[in-house]
């Protein structure tokens, strides 16, 4: 949306100085460090509404903070790398980062999945506004328990530790148990925008999930595989 914050995180001047005319020229107000150490200062001091990340920085990496912020906040972390294995885009995503990006990237649609990212931002908090006084209600399914209301799952009486995206994609699938979801209609609902890249990003979340929720994740009882098509969640 014109006017959100954005922390931008590049050591390269020169990318940094063309990210930030770009996003400036949109109507965002920008904010931008060029190492991790001054982007974790920046983005507890600055509570920006999304965070452009790149991997390869000094005193502290991208990955690491990646992590921080995913268990300090719940900005949308929109993740930029130089490299193409894509290990190294799977690690960004289990970490909590919301998207990726392989340099060298269109800012055009840099643009595009910023504008996404924020959209779906605003209408979880309208979601939120407009069901505040709802109790949403708790699903109970074996020793799982998902309680939307308190934001919390817990296995057995122990209570997860689950990313913002992990928690929605279990409370959407639980919450429709037994129907089938293809990756590409998960990507819609759950994160709310048309991925352009791949789907690995729900494959690994659901793997994420997995070994959280599973007693034995390589034998799920509760998220499971439909062939070619997508995944459910089974009571």
């Amino acid at each position: 949306m014109v006017g959100s914050k954005i922390l931008v995180v590049e050591d390269d001047r020169t990318m940094l100085d063309v990210l930030k005319y770009n996003l400036s020229k949109e109507g965002y107000r920008v904010l931008t460090a060029s190492d991790g150490v001054q982007a974790l200062e920046t983005a507890r001091s600055g509570s920006p509404e999304l965070v452009i990340l790149d991997i390869m920085l000094p005193k502290l990496d991208g990955y690491e903070v990646c992590r921080i912020l995913r268990q300090e906040m719940t900005v949308p972390i929109l993740m930029l790398t130089a490299k193409t294995e894509e290990i190294d885009k799977v690690v960004g995503l289990e970490l909590g980062a919301d998207d990726y990006m392989t340099k060298p990237f269109s800012v055009r649609e840099l643009l595009a999945r910023i504008r996404a990212m924020l959209r779906r931002k605003e209408m979880m908090k309208q979601e939120i506004a407009s069901t505040k006084e709802v109790k949403p209600s708790v699903v109970k399914v074996g020793s799982l328990e998902i309680d939307p209301a308190r934001h919390q799952v817990s296995l057995s009486g122990c209570l997860l530790d689950l990313s913002p995206k992990e928690f929605d994609l279990l409370t959407f699938l639980a919450s429709n148990q037994g129907r089938v979801f293809s990756r590409d209609y998960l990507l819609e609902k759950v994160w709310g925008y048309d991925y352009a890249g791949d789907t690995r990003t729900v494959d690994v979340h659901i793997r994420w999930l997995r070994q959280k929720i599973e007693v034995d994740p390589a034998h799920p009882r509760y998220l499971l595989t439909v062939r070619g098509i997508g995944y459910k969640f089974e009571g």
